[in-house]
């Protein structure tokens, strides 16, 4: 997937309110180009406000990670995907992966698979009665995503570089800047590592740096 060297940098609106988000994407203006709406933002009005970024010309990721029944998904997808939504993610089970492939066909929808939630570790998922180490279970989902026809995966830094070789060098690498599954990794490491687009923590989000470079440190 092709990307602007702008677009490789997203800023999450992790915020409270729409006039917060607002505040923060006039403050950055046109040095920031593609935006993050999580649960926090997209349940306070957040979803109506993805449109109007997006017919101002902005490129949104929501984060959304739709994990349903087929028919549901499908249906959830052909929303997001009329809002003009550049991203979407879903988790990667078989059946949401296909049914969500299915249902973005004809639109600029891309869809990025959460393998596993970047917080978790091994006792997390024995927990929830997986009988697999946390990398194992990444690699697995990684290849069936793959194979389903998903565009990326959100993965943590230390998992890019592990990633890449499984996936290819087509499908988008999404890390989080400051990623709780490995705080030593920074931005530029996990770029070396071959990941594509770096959301910011919140501690970078809040900088009032006019340019992406600085924000995401």
């Amino acid at each position: 997937m092709s990307l602007d060297p702008r677009e490789r940098l997203i800023v999450a609106l992790d915020v409270p309110s729409v006039a917060e988000a607002e505040a923060i994407v006039v403050r950055l203006g046109e040095s920031v180009s593609f935006y993050k709406i999580g649960y926090q933002l997209a349940f306070a009005g957040g979803i109506d406000f993805a449109g109007v970024l997006a017919s101002a010309g902005k490129r949104i990721f929501l984060d959304l990670k739709l994990h349903d029944i087929g028919n549901t998904v499908a249906k959830g997808v052909e929303s997001v995907a009329a809002l003009g939504a550049s991203f979407l993610t879903v988790h990667a089970y078989p059946q949401t992966m296909h049914a969500a492939v299915d249902a973005r066909k004809g639109s600029g929808l891309r869809l990025l698979a959460v393998t596993v939630l970047t917080s978790y570790d091994d006792a997390d998922l024995a927990a929830a009665g997986y009988d697999f180490t946390v990398s194992e279970l990444v690699g697995e989902r990684a290849a069936q995503a793959r194979d389903v026809g998903i565009d990326g995966l959100v993965c943590s830094g230390k998992e890019a570089a592990m990633l890449r070789p499984i996936v290819g060098a087509g499908m988008v690498l999404v890390t989080p800047a400051g990623c709780p599954a490995s705080p030593a990794m920074c931005p530029d490491r996990s770029a070396a590592a071959a990941s594509r687009i770096l959301p910011p923590n919140r501690r970078c989000r809040r900088c009032r740096a006019p340019s992406p470079a600085r924000i995401c440190v």
